[in-house]
């Protein structure tokens, strides 16, 4: 059984604040590319009533136009299966990506609605001119104590994908890769997306 995180609820919902609609230059750099889309993105979630309420439709929206183009979520659902993403077809490939993020949308949307005023405070970045991964570290600050927040990032052909976050020091992928692997050694890969199927089936009944 997949076991949950409390800091995932931090964590996935820090996904929704890395997102834009917009095209970006190629040539933008990562931290600025982030700054930009955070404000977008947060703006959205603040004037949009059903996301804030947990509309899952809604969500899956914003997920879709805004924060997948920003996103290698290929290399981020390989790298959460691990080694055994090689040996996945094709079709259990997809199925493991389409899957996968519902799972990330649905844990995190009750989150969304607790969006309200928090800002974001971003580190120097640390890289050099001929980087192409690099880790952008933020903070999300708010009622409490600030939340850790880092990102990390690929340049591709079509500009600074993200591929990870870190929260609290917990990095998504570590953490599902853990998780998926004790399914797949037990239940093989058709075993794990069985399992992702019934739990984000479990999480539209709960919805």
């Amino acid at each position: 059984m997949i076991q949950r995180r409390e800091c995932l609820s931090h964590l996935l919902a820090a996904v929704a604040l890395v997102a834009s609609p917009l095209a970006f230059a190629a040539d933008e750099a990562p931290d600025a590319l982030v700054k930009r889309i955070s404000g977008d993105v947060m703006a959205a979630v603040k004037a949009d009533p059903a996301i804030q309420k947990g509309d899952v439709n809604r969500i899956v929206a914003l997920v879709d136009s805004k924060i997948m183009p920003s996103v290698n979520f290929s290399r981020m659902t390989a790298s959460a299966v691990g080694r055994h993403w090689r040996q996945a077809t094709p079709e259990q490939q997809k199925q493991l990506q389409d899957e996968f993020k519902t799972l990330l949308v649905r844990t995190y949307s009750g989150a969304l609605g607790e969006v309200k005023d928090q800002t974001l405070s971003f580190r120097p970045l640390r890289a050099k001119p001929e980087d192409t991964e690099v880790v952008v570290r933020s903070e999300v600050r708010g009622r409490g104590e600030p939340i850790q927040l880092d990102y990390r990032l690929e340049k591709t052909a079509d500009g600074w994908k993200i591929y990870d976050l870190n929260v609290l020091g917990v990095w998504l992928v570590e953490t599902y890769r853990t998780q998926f692997a004790q399914e797949i050694n037990a239940k093989g890969i058709d075993g794990l997306i069985a399992t992702l199927v019934q739990r984000n089936k479990a999480g539209t009944k709960a919805g």
